[in-house]
C-alpha cells in the first residue's frame, strides 16, 4: 500500500545553464520577445542572477500568515461551507438528482481559501478543472445557483448547461479550463490583474502543461500555476506515475520560481499567496505553486478508491483535517465551542436551502439548447 507523503515545506534546488560564447547565445535572444521602450522589470528567464528558490526561502522564513480573528472566523466559515456543501452534494448524487460525474472537494477547502481570499475580485480571474464547486464557493458566489447548476436547473449559474463539470461566470472571471488565455488576457488589457490556474498531480504530466509553462515564461505572462496535489490523481499514487514528484520544480526548465505548500494549513497558503502573488503582480511572471492536499472521497462519485485504505483516510482525517485545524486556532484565540457550532449550524441551514432551491427549480427549456453556442451571431 502507497505510503502517503504529504510532504511539509522543503527548499528546493534550482540550477542554471550557462551559455560558454556570444554564439550560443544567439538563440536565446532571439527568442526573446522585444522589449518595450517602458522600463519593465525582469523576469527570471530575463535575469540569470535570479534564484529560483527565492519565493521558497521567503516563504519559509515565515511560512504563516498573521490573520485577525476576524479573518480567521471567515476562513473557517468559507472552509465549513465548502464541506457542508459537498457533503449535500453527495447526497443529491446517490439521489440521482445530480447527473454524469461529480467531483468532490472535501479534504482540499484550505487551497481554494488560502488562495482565493488574497485575490483582487475587481482584476484577478480564476480558470481551475472539474472539482470546481470549491473554488465557486470561494468566490462568494450564491451556493443556490452552485446548486441549481450541479443539478441542470434553469437557475444554475450557467443555466444548468454545465453541471458539475463546466461551470462558468464571467462576472466573477471564472472562467473555466484554459489557462493560458485567461493570463493572456490580462496582459493584453493591462488590467493590472492575473490569473490563478489550477490543476491536479495527474494533469501535471501532460505534455500541453509544459508548453504552457514555456510560453508563459516567454511572454512574461501574470499567472500562477497551482498544482492541487492530491496524491491520487484519478486513482494512481503520485510515486507511482510520476517519476518527479516534487512537482513545484517542474518549471525549472522554464525558468519558472517554485513553491512547495502545506495545502491542509489554511494560513500556510494565504502567507505562499502573499508571496507568489506580489511577484506576478510587478510584472515578474508566471509563479508555479505545489499545494500538497488530500482528497478524502474519489476521484468522482464513481470512484471506490480501492487504491487506498480507510485507516490512510482516517488518520488524515484525524491529524491533518485543514477543518480542524483553524478550528483549533479560532479556539486558541477566544472562540467557544458554542459559537463554532452556531455556525455550523447557520451554515448547515444555507446548504439546505440551496438544495431546496435546486430541487423546486425548473430545468431549462429546450430552445436554451441553441443558445451561447458562439460569442456572436454570424
Amino acid at each position: 500500500m502507497h505510503a502517503l507523503p504529504l510532504r511539509g515545506t522543503r527548499g528546493c534546488a534550482y540550477r542554471r545553464s550557462r551559455y560558454s560564447s556570444p554564439e550560443e547565445q544567439g538563440s536565446e535572444v532571439l527568442a526573446k520577445a522585444p522589449r518595450s521602450k517602458k522600463t519593465a522589470p525582469k523576469s527570471p528567464a530575463e535575469d540569470s542572477e535570479f534564484a529560483l528558490h527565492s519565493l521558497q526561502d521567503a516563504f519559509e522564513q515565515d511560512s504563516r500568515f498573521k490573520a485577525s480573528k476576524e479573518q480567521l472566523l471567515d476562513f473557517y466559515k468559507q472552509m465549513l461551507l465548502i464541506r457542508r456543501f459537498e457533503e449535500r452534494a453527495g447526497q443529491l448524487y446517490g439521489l440521482g438528482l445530480i447527473g454524469g460525474f461529480c467531483h468532490l472537494y472535501i479534504g482540499q477547502e484550505a487551497v481554494a481559501i488560502g488562495l482565493q481570499s488574497a485575490l483582487d475580485g475587481d482584476k484577478d480571474s480564476v480558470i481551475t478543472g472539474y472539482r470546481d464547486h470549491g473554488h465557486m464557493l470561494a468566490y462568494g458566489i450564491d451556493p443556490k445557483v452552485i446548486m441549481a447548476e450541479l443539478t441542470g436547473r434553469e437557475a444554475g449559474i450557467s443555466k444548468g448547461k454545465g453541471g458539475s463539470m463546466h461551470m462558468f461566470s464571467t462576472e466573477h472571471k471564472f472562467y473555466g479550463g484554459h489557462g493560458i488565455v485567461g493570463a493572456q488576457a490580462h496582459q493584453y488589457n493591462d488590467d493590472g490583474g492575473f490569473c490563478l490556474a489550477y490543476f491536479g498531480d495527474g494533469a501535471a504530466n501532460q505534455g500541453q502543461v509544459y508548453e504552457t509553462m514555456n510560453m508563459a515564461a516567454l511572454w512574461k505572462l501574470p499567472i500562477v500555476f497551482v498544482v492541487e496535489n492530491n496524491q491520487y490523481a484519478m486513482g494512481t499514487a503520485v510515486g507511482r506515475s510520476s517519476a518527479e514528484t516534487e512537482f513545484h520544480r517542474r518549471g525549472t526548465a522554464f525558468r519558472i520560481p517554485g513553491m512547495d505548500v502545506n495545502g491542509m494549513d489554511v494560513l500556510e497558503v494565504r502567507q505562499a499567496a502573499e508571496i507568489a502573488f506580489k511577484h506576478v503582480r510587478e510584472g515578474k511572471g508566471p509563479v508555479l505553486m505545489e499545494c500538497n492536499t488530500y482528497r478524502y472521497r474519489g476521484h468522482s462519485m464513481s470512484d471506490p478508491a480501492k487504491y487506498r485504505t480507510r485507516e490512510e483516510v482516517q488518520d488524515i482525517r484525524e491529524h491533518k483535517d485543514p477543518i480542524e485545524a483553524i478550528k483549533k486556532v479560532l479556539l486558541e484565540n477566544g472562540s467557544t465551542e458554542d459559537e463554532l457550532k452556531a455556525i455550523d449550524k447557520d451554515i448547515r441551514k444555507t446548504v439546505t436551502e440551496a438544495a431546496d432551491f435546486a430541487e423546486i427549480s425548473p430545468e431549462p427549456e429546450p430552445g436554451e439548447l441553441y443558445t451561447d453556442v458562439l460569442v456572436g451571431e454570424y
